[in-house]
């Protein structure tokens, strides 16, 4: 018998987590625990992942020059899908205007994300650990890529004995902990049922009335989010990288189903990394260099959100931005996702710095937490996606040969 592809697997364990969450959400306890282990063995993995998988690839590159050249043109990439993800969430949210007549009586849960917010100067001295330990324990991804990059390119300024023992103790490293990560993966499907029927459950009640009073709101992000997703990014694939964006979709596949029910681009690193090498044929060096730094900094999907967020928070509370106020969100958001995490809801933490930056009121994220959720699947696959076409066009700007 034909084993189903992991992609079914997924779809199939997506749609009986729907039908489980909405009929059956008495017994959602049976079921729950399969995604809480699920995304904890995920976050087991994230950062001896991400600090084996760019030290082997910084170390690989060899020189000062390739990993120069390589790091401008990873950050030009993803500066510029991020510019364009916010250009037409802009141009959407003030089309539709999604705020205008909306109900602003909703204010729940404002406190925990005020206490975590931080300003961008905040995150900016944040890559710089005080203890790299004490990063390695909190997930502090920026310090980690930092150090990371550090410890790679030191790697090849020593001696050549003692480079090449270097180089090959992370290289090796690397290979275990992608043996290890595809071992996880093999449990996507049976843990994505778990967190996706748990989400079902604590909205069954809320979904009508959520959608109805909503609907603009969500209709707004829901458009720019295709445009980028479906237009943009694969246009930069045929006519920049000069791939087919089909058939690499269809390699992703997987991934980005995965990246829809977990809303973390981070749990999904592992599975990007080998979507992209392995389907792609994008080679170990620059997915070890730009897929981990992607997603960390490469939020085109959380950017373009806050865009639209926090100008229907301005449209519901009745001001009228200028076209200076605009312009002043489209750079904030561009900054605050890349200080945003990789983690589930980690743009409402990114948004209080938007709201600050233009003088709106922070309980105004009230407003979208209701149906914050589902959209926060959708730009999180928004995310992976750019992150994989990244990858993939500084391949082809490297001369590399590949499957698509």
């Amino acid at each position: 018998m034909r084993k189903i592809e992991l992609h079914w697997q997924i779809l199939i364990a997506l749609v009986l987590s729907v039908l489980y969450g909405i009929f059956l959400p008495e017994y959602i306890s049976w079921v729950s625990w399969m995604g809480v282990l699920f995304m904890r063995a995920l976050k087991m993995i994230i950062v001896p992942l991400v600090l084996t998988s760019i030290i082997s690839g910084v170390a690989n590159l060899g020189s000062a020059e390739n990993l120069g050249r390589l790091g401008l043109k990873t950050m030009l990439y993803y500066l510029s899908t991020s510019t364009l993800a916010i250009l037409t969430g802009l141009l959407f949210v003030n089309i539709i205007k999604p705020g205008i007549g909306v109900d602003i009586g909703l204010s729940k849960g404002i406190e925990h994300i005020e206490a975590s917010r931080n300003t961008f100067s905040d995150t900016l001295m944040q890559i710089v650990p005080k203890n790299i330990f004490e990063a390695f324990a909190s997930d502090q991804m920026l310090s980690i890529i930092f150090f990371a990059i550090l410890f790679g390119y030191f790697i090849t300024r020593i001696a050549t004995k003692e480079k090449d023992l270097m180089t090959n103790f992370f290289n090796a490293s690397f290979e275990v902990m992608m043996k290890l990560t595809m071992f996880i993966i093999k449990f996507t499907p049976i843990g994505i049922f778990g967190i996706v029927a748990q989400v079902i459950t604590e909205n069954t009640n809320s979904l009508q009335e959520l959608v109805s009073g909503m609907g603009k709101y969500m209709l707004a992000v829901l458009l720019a989010l295709a445009v980028h997703f479906f237009i943009t990014l694969p246009l930069i694939l045929k006519y920049i990288a000069k791939v087919d964006p089909f058939k690499h979709l269809r390699v992703m596949r997987s991934t980005l189903l995965t990246a829809f029910s977990t809303s973390s681009s981070g749990a999904t690193l592992s599975l990007t990394m080998e979507s992209v090498e392995n389907g792609s044929g994008v080679s170990s060096k620059i997915t070890s260099f730009t897929l981990p730094l992607g997603a960390t900094i490469n939020m085109d999907g959380t950017a373009l959100y806050e865009c639209i967020a926090a100008i229907f928070i301005a449209q519901a509370y009745g001001y009228d931005l200028s076209m200076l106020d605009q312009a002043i969100i489209v750079v904030t958001a561009l900054l605050a996702s890349i200080g945003a995490a990789s983690i589930p809801m980690a743009g409402l933490v990114m948004i209080t710095i938007i709201l600050t930056a233009v003088g709106l009121p922070l309980e105004g994220v009230g407003l979208i937490l209701a149906v914050d959720r589902v959209l926060d699947m959708l730009r999180t696959a928004t995310n992976v996606w750019s992150d994989s076409c990244g990858a993939v066009t500084v391949a082809k700007s490297e001369g590399e040969t590949l499957k698509i």
